[in-house]
């Protein structure tokens, strides 16, 4: 049995310093590939990095919405330029976060955008980032009718999971998942298990029982035993069906 963490942020100093051990631990609940996923251009070099120095971490190159504020001029060159890389399997993290607004929305939207074009243009799939956005993001991928790609830590309604779906998105469940008052449930229940992938979003959103500890991509486990629970299968399809997509997805 196998199980990939689809989104992990392996370049936080207490990780990547900690780096063996923590693929080791992730190694013994049956963790075994990792995408290091990007929120700004230094970080998304140093997932690079990391998936050069380990031949089962893979990595994706992208500018965050909290970040677009700050992305250089010439962001998306330096961001083509890393893709070139047959480790980076993904643009992103890119998206729109309308609950926290680091970044002016503006922004958000400009850069959300370029990226997207940017990911047609390279052929790449995206990770992105959706928190009280649904509609501004359902109506820009819309424009973009090619690309394929994921909805990171689902958080939506299952309106929106339907419509990424049907648009040919894959939806991501992270540790939140398994929250005791959680919605997603909820949603995850009424989803093709064809659709669907886990992560954990390291160092965040710990599942039960670790919730408010540092996360690491072992515990992307935790997130595909509550999907089994709640889908009444055997753990074993989950990691088999959510495998088999992020290869696909992500070309593996």
């Amino acid at each position: 049995m196998e199980l990939i963490d689809t989104h992990c942020h392996l370049f936080y100093e207490d990780m990547k310093n900690d780096i063996s051990a923590v693929l080791n631990r992730a190694r013994e609940l049956d963790v075994n590939r990792f995408i290091c996923v990007g929120t700004n251009l230094d970080d998304s070099r140093e997932c690079l990095i990391l998936a050069d120095a380990h031949e089962n971490i893979y990595a994706s190159a992208g500018v965050h919405p909290h970040d677009s504020k700050d992305a250089p001029e010439d962001y998306l060159d330096q961001i083509a330029e890393l893709m070139k890389s047959s480790k980076m399997v993904a643009v992103g993290e890119m998206g729109l976060d309308y609950f926290r607004n680091i970044s002016d929305p503006k922004i958000q939207l400009n850069i959300f955008r370029e990226q997207l074009a940017l990911a047609e243009q390279l052929q790449k799939p995206v990770i992105f980032h959706n928190r009280e956005a649904d509609e501004d993001v359902i109506k820009l991928l819309s424009e973009f009718p090619n690309i394929t790609g994921v909805a990171h830590c689902f958080s939506s309604t299952l309106d929106t999971a339907k419509t990424f779906v049907e648009m040919g998105f894959y939806i991501s469940f992270s540790g939140n998942l398994t929250f005791k008052n959680s919605h997603l449930p909820d949603v995850a229940k009424e989803l093709p298990l064809e659709k669907l992938l886990v992560e954990t979003d390291s160092p965040y959103l710990s599942p039960v029982p670790f919730r408010g500890r540092p996360n690491e991509p072992g515990r992307t486990r935790f997130v595909a035993e509550k999907l089994a629970e709640i889908h009444g299968v055997s753990l074993k399809i989950v990691a088999d069906k959510t495998t088999e997509n992020a290869t696909e997805l992500f070309n593996l």
